[in-house]
This record gives C-alpha cells, structure tokens and sequence, in this order.
C-alpha cells in the first residue's frame, strides 16, 4: 500500500530535496523490476531471515501491506508469519489527512475496495494494534531512513505505535547513499531487500 496513491501529487510530508528523489527512485524501481529475472522476482521475499524472525518472535500481531505497482510483495511472507502463530494485519486508509489503521487478515479472507485503489480486510473488524509494522518505502538508506511517497501515513502510524518495531521492505535498488530526513521521521529498525538483512540497532 502506498503512503499517497497519487504518486504525482505532492503529500502534506514533500520537500523539494524529497519530491525529486521520489521521482528518481520510482523510476529506479521501475526499470529494476522490469529485468529482474522472473525466478528471482518469485523466489525473493518468500522467507523471514532468522535475524528477522528472531526479532520479531515475541510479537503477537505483524501488519504487513497489499503492494501497489513495484512494491516489495509483502503478503509473501504471510505464510511464515502466520505459521508462527503471528496475527497478520492489513492497513487501512481512513482519510486523507495521513489516518490509517490496521485490520486483521488471513490468506482466505475477501478484502474489499478501500479510498485511493487501495483495499483492506473486513471494515466491521476491531483494529489491530501491530507489535510489527512492515511498511513500503521508495527509498532507505544505511542510517535507517525511510523516503515514503509523502502521504505521511506511515509516518503517523509510526508514531501512533511508537513501540512496533519498524521493517522496510525494498529490491536493494532502491538503497539511497544518504536521505533527507525531517525531524518528524522515525528511524527504521531493520530493512529488508532481495538480498540481505540490514539492521540496525536492537531497541
């Protein structure tokens, strides 16, 4: 799901340095995916890393996302995480001032047609509190920033839940040398790409 499903349409969280290198990065998304071979498109993100897993082990609710155009595909890891007993949940978008919540979720379930392309699980569920939220991102970087699309609803889930571990998922690609980063941005824990782990610190 991403942060602003316009991606055209500057968000409430835009700078200049930011709307340019969401453009940049889109594109950069863009072509990667398009040559990646097709068995290395379907084997990646298929597994939790033990670095990860351990993590996240005493977690009892994860929120994951339904990708939208080149996203990292997150519902790959559903299996896992559910065969770990986890509660999986989907994002919900509420408004569009940034409000998002979370929604419980099973593979079986029928998801339903939500604002701005997206969907999400059942609307009459209670919403979930994630321990883990599993966020898309344009852009990370090794200091554990995250470019978002500028919607900011990542950035206000991030800080309604200030105690979930936060883990961006993106094709290595999309690693950026250094990201501007405002003083409202939170800090990932973890990044997860098609190739590797990276972590930072453990809280």
């Amino acid at each position: 799901m991403n942060d602003d499903t316009d991606s055209d349409t500057h968000g409430p969280f835009d700078t200049p340095d930011k709307v340019a290198l969401r453009t940049i990065a889109r594109q950069k998304r863009r072509d990667f995916v398009a040559t990646l071979d097709p068995l290395a498109h379907r084997l990646a993100f298929k597994v939790l890393p033990s670095p990860l897993a351990r993590r996240i082990e005493s977690a009892r609710a994860v929120a994951l996302y339904m990708p939208l155009d080149d996203e990292a595909p997150a519902l790959r890891l559903a299996g896992q995480l559910a065969a770990m007993g986890k509660t999986i949940a989907l994002p919900r978008v509420l408004d569009r001032l940034g409000s998002m919540d979370f929604l419980e979720w099973r593979a079986e379930d029928q998801l339903f047609p939500g604002l701005y392309g997206t969907s999400h699980p059942e609307p009459d569920g209670p919403p979930v509190t994630p321990d883990v939220i599993i966020a898309p991102l344009l852009g990370f970087d090794r200091a554990m920033n995250r470019l978002g699309q500028g919607g900011g609803y990542y950035d206000r889930a991030f800080a309604r839940y200030p105690d979930a571990l936060r883990i961006g998922l993106a094709w290595s690609i999309q690693e950026h040398d250094a990201l501007p980063a405002d003083l409202w941005d939170l800090p990932l824990h973890a990044i997860l790409t098609e190739s590797e782990v990276i972590e930072g610190p453990e809280a």
